[in-house]
């Protein structure tokens, strides 16, 4: 999780979805790598953000799953997964937004723009609705 110094957090509207869904940037971690490590190439994979740009702030105490829906398994990931287990990192944004480049070498997101928690939560796809709950949760004392 992205959040700017106003407590609003990054919102990216997927360029893949045709529901228009919006998200916080995420990814896996690839082999060896640490789960900050991850967190931070994928924040700068999908936003441009590097990371002297942004200060840590805290993380998920465990780890955050969620299943696939049925209509979709088999159907996303290569039908490789049902779900995904994630560890989540809370980044305060120490830069300006026009430092914010979702004009990456393989972009995610559309447009994005600064969020509320409630916005968030309102804007994601229905079956990560609860892993979002259960972040903005753990990150609540810094968020708007």
């Amino acid at each position: 999780m992205l959040i700017n110094d106003a407590g609003l957090i990054f919102a990216g509207q997927r360029i893949d979805s045709p529901t228009a869904a919006w998200q916080m940037p995420q990814g896996g971690i690839d082999d060896g790598e640490k789960p900050r490590a991850a967190a931070l190439r994928e924040l700068w994979e999908e936003t441009g953000v590097t990371g002297d740009l942004v200060e840590f702030m805290e993380k998920t105490k465990g780890w955050v799953t969620y299943d696939l829906p049925p209509e979709l398994l088999g159907k996303v990931w290569g039908g490789k997964f049902r779900g995904q287990k994630q560890k989540w990192f809370l980044f305060r944004f120490t830069g300006r937004d026009d430092q914010i480049r979702i004009d990456t070498d393989h972009p995610e997101f559309s447009v994005w723009k600064w969020v509320t928690a409630d916005e968030m939560v309102k804007a994601i796809v229905p079956f990560k609705r609860a892993v979002y709950e259960q972040v903005i949760e753990a990150f609540r004392p810094h968020l708007a």
